[in-house]
């Protein structure tokens, strides 16, 4: 079969054996793979990845000097089933979530050598977590199935309420599913920012609200306008104003902050922001911008280290919450909310491509303006 390897940063096609399905495995025929940020950053930041999943308890992540086959974002055919599988037929168009169990353990498809992904003509995935593609849904966009859930994963994680405002800085493929998953599940008000005019269209087309210029505008400037509190010292006014109206009350003052607090009353309001840049100092802006209160869900992988002021954040109380990935159950709940045209992932996708243009495309994709999500067609040209 034919395929992109990746060997210390080199992108070259090669052909290769098909590979054999062991127990609990399936082979699939590639439709279609997306490229994803994180094969960008693995490409060039193998090592520093690698270390760091290690120091969480992984040891198989790839590194440079690894020939290694990227793609977790696949949807295909199923052609070989390996001993065991009987749940899933040959011939159904199926997506997987990205780990293969082997003899020495659970690997990350597409992030190991152990577990080949989806820049091939074929590749194996666990049974287990492969998923049936419902409703006809092309393999496009059912290949968007991965990203997509990372987008849902976030948005349950900022537990947003629908009159809450939802803050996305930064409109790249992820920001942009955070958009989609925040206005498919009732969010009124979704801000969006972004130094790209082409990311700004594609935010709009995903359903966001606002866009901002973060060039021209703050995401923030409109806070005071939702409810939110600005500064410490409106707070401390609200503090105290509110305590005064309490103690005139006829009744123990008490009892009606404890029912107020059982309603999430007591608390004022603030927004829910996603951080899905993934860059150096973004993360202390939106503390040093952001209203107080603020929950703060990071999204972008920072490859670098990075500063914050925690007397900020305690001062401004606010609540940071990093992810990572998604459950079962969120990956099949995201499939079929594709499938039943509960969310549109259409204006994420700005070009196909073949295995031969695979290395132009990680060029073209280091420009954030020129494209979104480019999927790999192995079929292509051959």
């Amino acid at each position: 079969m034919r395929a992109v390897t990746c060997e210390k940063a080199r992108l070259e096609v090669a052909e290769l054996p098909d590979p054999r399905p062991e127990k609990g495995h399936l082979l699939i025929e590639v439709e279609r793979c997306g490229i994803c940020g994180s094969d960008l950053h693995a490409r060039h930041h193998a090592d520093e990845l690698a270390d760091v999943a290690s120091e969480a308890g992984y040891d198989g992540f790839m590194r440079s000097d690894h020939r290694v086959i990227m793609g977790h974002e696949f949807c295909g055919e199923v052609v070989e089933r390996g001993p065991g599988c009987r749940a899933i037929k040959p011939g159904t168009r199926v997506v997987a979530m990205p780990l293969l169990r082997r003899a020495d353990g659970v690997h990350q498809i597409g992030l190991s050598t152990a577990a080949p992904g989806g820049y091939a003509e074929r590749m194996l995935v666990q049974e287990s977590l492969a998923f049936p593609v419902p409703n006809g849904l092309s393999s496009e966009v059912a290949a968007l199935t991965e990203p997509m859930a990372v987008g849902w994963h976030a948005v349950r994680r900022g537990d947003v309420g629908k009159k809450q405002v939802a803050v996305v800085i930064g409109c790249g493929p992820i920001g942009l599913a955070v958009i989609s998953l925040l206005k498919a599940n009732g969010v009124r008000t979704v801000i969006a920012s972004d130094f790209s005019p082409g990311r700004r269209a594609l935010a709009t087309a995903c359903g966001a609200d606002v866009v901002v210029d973060p060039a021209e505008d703050s995401p923030f400037a409109s806070a005071a306008d939702h409810g939110h509190v600005v500064s410490a010292s409106a707070l401390l006014d609200l503090a105290v104003s509110s305590m005064s109206k309490l103690r005139r009350l006829p009744v123990p003052w008490e009892h009606v902050w404890r029912i107020a607090e059982r309603f999430g009353a007591t608390t004022p309001k603030h927004p829910v922001v996603f951080e899905c840049v993934g860059v150096p100092g973004v993360l202390d802006q939106i503390i040093t911008s952001a209203p107080l209160f603020s929950r703060v869900v990071v999204v972008g992988v920072c490859m670098e280290p990075d500063r914050i002021r925690p007397a900020l954040a305690i001062t401004k109380e606010i609540d940071l919450r990093f992810v990572l990935g998604y459950t079962p159950i969120e990956f099949r709940d995201t499939l079929h909310m594709l499938a039943d045209g509960e969310i549109d992932a259409t204006p994420l996708i700005t070009d196909t491509v073949g295995l031969d243009g695979v290395h132009d495309a990680f060029g073209t994709l280091a420009d954030p303006g020129a494209h979104a999500k480019i999927l790999i067609d192995p079929r292509a040209g051959r």
